[in-house]
């Protein structure tokens, strides 16, 4: 087999092996409130439409999702299949790729151990299984990563992937910047040059041999000085080139804000949107929630054996192993204070935001029980890692049967959930609703999409009865009890039990009975539908 080909089937081999047996272990994944709104706004693009904002809670708009659904459209129920494909294959492509920056930056037996940590993680599993934007932005962060992992500073193909990233999740736009401003700017002890120079009159050395090339071969130009430190401009590359580079940089950023002014009106739409769906759903957010709530969150990625073993692992590497840890070391701080940054703005602090950050760390967790192997045998280090790695294993070890009731959690709520959400779907197909009878009322926001989606309507064609508390949804529910039209109700505990969309959703179905006049016209394990069609 030809090199070149085998540079692409390795990886796509690995990836379809681990898709498979995740559609073994979980084959009932389906797509997420905040997915099937973004498929419900690109059929919407696709008609020539702006999207339909007005419902209640809609979540943040993610335009690269908006334009995939905005694709597939034209192919009745294809949107979710791409979406669901999309999914798995990300799994599968973050699982690989953080092998491979296990074993660029350390051992294949790292990388192996830190891919099983990532998929065994309850919080990968359960968010990715739903089809979150997050798990395609994390594969894209990470395949940036390991590109720079295998060729430092190369430049715009780590900046082609952050692009779309930042079409995703709006860290990228930092992480973009950041990785331009690494390309053009060094930074320098200021003292280094004029000590060598020192040190080569007496001994003969040659001015500047300090174990690096000389200012005039690298091209460094220094800018200022200050505190010790000295910044230049690193000179490997041309203004030209630095300055299309730079605008690569801000592609997600304009491109974000761009979409949200076409499509609003508002630039900061998706800034200000969130900002009151956090508000609305009194999610924890701002400094003080960041400093108490932050580390949980990550927490409950990790897990404490993965917070020790991560954190541990990286302070050894760092530390023991520099040069091989400062890549990895750099993507965690730039990782967490991104997150950091976002939720200090008024952003929800939940733990789906700390993903890559604990993707990251899964390597290290690895390290800190495989590391040791790197020190040298009369280094008393060796014996200290070694003695830190059976703690972490030992934690793991008692920790094992939790991670296990998790993971079996997770499959147990997408299979339940999973049911509910096709039923839902089955009623539509099954034509349960006539669109000549009225507007439709359901039990809460979650299935407001869901609906929206398989009967072709907008999402303000349905009234969430949870939320119609005041204002245009209370009268939309008025005027559906006055003049007719569906009501959607549970059928069971077990749909009452499974179908809070957020923790802090204080829905009390029992309380929302169909009124009077309503009869029910279908049904099923999940859902009754009641109707009453004409004033």
């Amino acid at each position: 087999m030809p090199p070149s080909l085998r540079k692409w089937l390795t990886p796509a081999a690995w990836v379809a092996a681990v898709t498979a047996v995740l559609l073994i272990v979980f084959p009932v994944g389906f797509p997420n409130y905040d997915t099937i709104y973004a498929l419900v706004w690109g059929r919407e693009l696709a008609h020539g439409v702006s999207p339909d904002y007005g419902a209640a809670l809609p979540p943040t708009p993610h335009p690269l999702t908006d334009l995939i659904g905005l694709v597939t459209s034209p192919f009745g129920e294809a949107p979710i299949t791409v979406i669901m494909i999309l999914a798995y294959v990300s799994l599968g492509l973050i699982a690989y790729l953080v092998y491979r920056l296990g074993t660029v930056w350390f051992d294949k037996w790292v990388g192996i151990l830190a891919a099983v940590i990532v998929l065994t993680r309850a919080p990968f599993l359960s968010n990715g299984l739903r089809a979150y934007v997050d798990l395609p932005y994390i594969a894209l962060c990470l395949g940036a990563l390991y590109i720079e992992a295998r060729k430092p500073r190369a430049g715009w193909p780590v900046l082609a992937l952050l692009v779309p990233a930042g079409l995703l999740r709006p860290e990228a736009w930092g992480f973009a910047i950041a990785y331009w401003l690494w390309l053009t700017f060094d930074l320098r002890r200021a003292s280094s040059a004029t000590h060598s120079s020192a040190s080569g009159a007496q001994t003969g050395t040659p001015p500047g041999s300090t174990g690096r090339k000389p200012d005039h071969m690298t091209g460094f130009r220094p800018i200022n000085t200050a505190f010790g430190w000295e910044v230049g401009w690193r000179g490997e590359r041309g203004t030209r080139e630095l300055a299309w580079l730079g605008l690569l940089a801000l592609g997600g950023l304009i491109l974000w804000v761009l979409f949200d002014a076409v499509t609003t009106g508002n630039p900061l739409y998706s800034l200000t949107g969130t900002q009151e769906t956090v508000e609305s759903l009194k999610r924890q957010t701002g400094p003080v929630d960041l400093v108490l709530y932050g580390p949980r969150r990550l927490g409950e990625v990790m897990q404490w054996p993965g917070m020790i073993g991560g954190f541990g692992g990286l302070l050894l590497g760092i530390c023991l192993l520099r040069r091989r840890s400062a890549l990895g070391f750099a993507a965690v701080v730039l990782a967490l204070l991104a997150f950091a940054v976002l939720a200090a703005a008024g952003l929800a602090i939940i733990a789906r935001y700390t993903m890559l950050a604990g993707a990251i760390l899964s390597i290290f967790f690895a390290l800190a029980l495989l590391g040791w192997r790197f020190v040298d045998r009369g280094n008393p280090w060796r014996l200290r890692w070694q003695v830190f790695a059976g703690i972490v294993l030992l934690m793991t070890l008692i920790w094992l049967p939790n991670q296990w009731d998790l993971d079996r959690q997770v499959h147990t709520d997408l299979t339940n959930q999973g049911k509910i959400e096709n039923d839902l779907s089955a009623l539509v197909d099954e034509g349960a609703f006539s669109p000549e009878c009225g507007p439709i009322a359901v039990p809460n926001h979650r299935a407001v999409p869901r609906l929206a989606f398989g009967l072709d309507v907008k999402p303000t064609d349905i009234v969430s009865a949870s939320e119609a508390v005041s204002g245009e949804e209370k009268e939309k529910l008025e005027e559906i009890e006055r003049r007719g039209g569906y009501w959607v109700q549970p059928a069971s505990e077990f749909v009452i039990h499974n179908y809070i969309l957020d923790p802090n959703d204080k829905t009390n179905f029992k309380g929302l009975e169909p009124p009077a006049g309503f009869h029910q016209v279908a049904g099923n394990e999940s859902w009754l539908i009641y109707s009453r069609c004409g004033g």
